[in-house]
This record gives C-alpha cells, structure tokens and sequence, in this order.
C-alpha cells in the first residue's frame, strides 16, 4: 500500500511538472504571438502609390511571419480615426499609418501609447503627438529642388533665358510634406521669379494660395481652368510647377481643353511626383514632362525593418535627427532617396529597377 502511494506521488508530481512544462511553452508562444500583429493605417486607394505602399509592407511583414491588418480609409479623416481606434482593440502591437491629416490623431494616439504600442509614421508625418516614435519618408525637401530644379534647367535660366511664364501648385496643407516639398522647388524658383526671368501672371505664390486640399487632381483642373481664362488669353504659360502626379493629370487636362498641346501651341514644362502609371505614359507620349520617382519597394521595407526593431526593443535605424519636428518633438527618421525621371531616363530608372514592365508602360 506504502509503495501505490509513493508510486500515485510520483506520478502526480510528475503530471504536474508536464503541465507546468506546457503551459510555460504555451506562455512562451503567446507571448511571442503577441508581438506579432501590425496595424497599417493607409489614407486611399485612389492613389496608385497608397495602393503599392500597403501592399509592399503587408507582403514584407507577412513574410517575416507577421498577422497584418492593412485598412484604407479613402481620405476620410474620422474613418481613418475608427480604423486605428479598433486596430488598438484588437490589439495589435505595433502601427505603422500614412496619416490623411498630421494633425487629427493626437487622441487616438493618447490611446495607443497607454495601450503600450509604439507608432511609426509612414511618409507623412503625425503633428502635434509625442507619441510618434519613428519617420520612414523620402527626403521631401529634395523631391521639391528636383521638381523646381528640372524647370529652372530645361528653361535654361542659368544661362540667362527668359522671362517665361510659370504658375505654381502646391500639396495639401493637412500634409507636412508638402510644405517640404513647395519650399525645395520654391528656393529653386525664386531666384528667377525675383529676377523677373519667371513671371507668376496670377500672382499667386504663397503657400495658402496655391495648395491643393487632398491632392486632388479634379481641384487642380479646375484651378487651372481658372488661371488660364483670367490670366492667359493673351499669352501662353511656359511651365508649372506640380507637386504630386494626379495633381499634374489635372493640370494637363485644364491645359489641353485651353488648345495646348495642338496646333502649333506647346504644353508647358509640367512636373509631378511618385511616378505614377498615368503619369509616366503622360511622359512617354510627351504631355507631362518631369515625375520624381520614390521606390515605394524600398521605403516599405525600412518601414518594416522599423517594426522589428521596436518589437524587439532595439533602436530603429535612421539617417536624421534633426529635420521633423512634429510640434512636440523631433522625430528620429529615415530618409529614402528620390530619382528625378523624365523621357530620357525613365526606361533605366523605372524598367531596369523592375517597378514596371515595358507591358504596363505601352
């Protein structure tokens, strides 16, 4: 009897050391599981850009093994707000978001930051939150010198050509990058619009009145429209300054439906951004002139190296700590480097990369 009793200890003792055994193990696969579940916030699918954005990131993280919940809010500010809202819910551990507006996530992010889940801005970056740990963008101030800087060199201003005519667009005001993107082109052109060797027939110049809310293409046209029929019955503009691709398709449209391009009248040097399809077959048939190519490939996975680290508890890497300041503090950031394309390098830069297929482009 003495023997079934020590044999039943045993046994139990032994049951019991298998049980703890599991449930540690099973500790340990929660545990790790837990840090395995990312919220990409992305502002639309009208953009082509936003689209390859989430979908770079989300293939990335998956195939390091991560859960991913990417969600697009279609430019709705309070839609965007709901998505991150129920994303900290559910509990994910780390989120990267493309913002509509840098500065309505101050509350959400509050909520994120008490649940313990750090947030990495992705190319647009969160105003006014301390609780932004890091930046992966492109360096936007050098997207605007290559924008300003291709007009300034296919007009050959520095050799003293001109007056020309130029009228200028800029980004939307809730974005931070486009006040980066108006001040690089802009510290390019106003040399010459001093000078009088560009001449602004609008006189609008200043940020407030030649920004595009949304970066919206149908707002630009009908902008453009606008300038054209006060401005330009009489003369023929020479070049426009265009922050953002759809931005550019909207200009070309107000430009053509006024004559240019037919009949002798040339289309004005056009510039753009993000190297949209449209954009670049715009470029091919000799419409628009200039986009700057940023390799969404490229800044997704810094964007995703920025999620290892922070779910490892390692610093992320960065190239810059000293240039966003959000308002509340300067964000540590990873600037990726943009490429100025125009028809004689667009097969090198954006078929050679393997972004697009010659298919595509035809």
């Amino acid at each position: 009897m003495k023997r079934f009793i020590r044999f039943a200890s045993l046994l139990l003792v032994s049951s019991l050391v298998a049980v703890s055994v599991l449930l540690m193990v099973g500790c340990q696969k929660n545990a790790g599981a837990k840090k395995n579940y990312v919220g990409i916030a992305m502002p639309t699918q009208s953009s082509q850009r936003w689209i390859q954005d989430g979908g770079n990131m989300k293939k990335i993280l998956e195939g390091r093994g991560y859960k991913v919940d990417l969600q697009y809010a279609e430019d709705n500010i309070d839609a965007q707000i709901a998505q991150l809202e129920n994303m900290i819910t559910k509990g994910v551990n780390c989120l990267v978001i493309a913002s509509i507006d840098g500065e309505s996530l101050t509350n959400v992010l509050k909520k994120a930051a008490a649940a313990k889940i750090p947030v990495i801005a992705y190319d647009r970056l969160i105003r006014n939150s301390p609780h932004v740990d890091y930046y992966a963008t492109f360096d936007n101030y050098k997207v605007g010198v290559q924008q300003g800087g291709y007009i300034v060199e296919k007009l050959g201003l520095k050799e003293g050509k001109g007056p020309y005519n130029i009228e200028i667009f800029a980004g939307s005001p809730d974005d931070n990058n486009a006040y980066f993107f108006y001040n690089g082109a802009m510290d390019q052109l106003n040399p010459y619009i001093k000078s009088g060797k560009l001449v602004v027939r609008s006189g609008q110049i200043e940020f407030a009145k030649v920004a595009t809310l949304r970066w919206d293409g149908a707002t630009a046209q009908q902008r453009m429209d606008n300038i054209l029929t006060a401005y330009y019955t009489s003369a023929n503009v020479d070049a426009v300054l265009s922050p953002y691709d759809g931005i550019s398709i909207g200009i070309l449209s107000a430009l053509k439906s006024s004559g240019y391009g037919r009949g002798g009248k040339k289309l004005p040097i056009v510039t753009g951004q993000d190297a949209e399809l449209p954009s670049v077959k715009s470029i091919i048939a000799g419409e628009q002139a200039h986009t700057v190519f940023k390799d969404t490939r490229v800044l997704a996975e810094k964007a995703a190296n920025m999620v290892d680290a922070v779910l490892q508890g390692k610093p992320a890497e960065v190239n810059d700590t000293k240039t966003y300041d959000n308002g509340v503090k300067v964000v540590p950031s990873y600037l990726c480097e943009p490429v100025s394309v125009d028809i004689s390098n667009y097969k090198q830069v954006l078929i050679g990369s393997g972004y697009y297929t010659e298919d595509q482009l035809k």
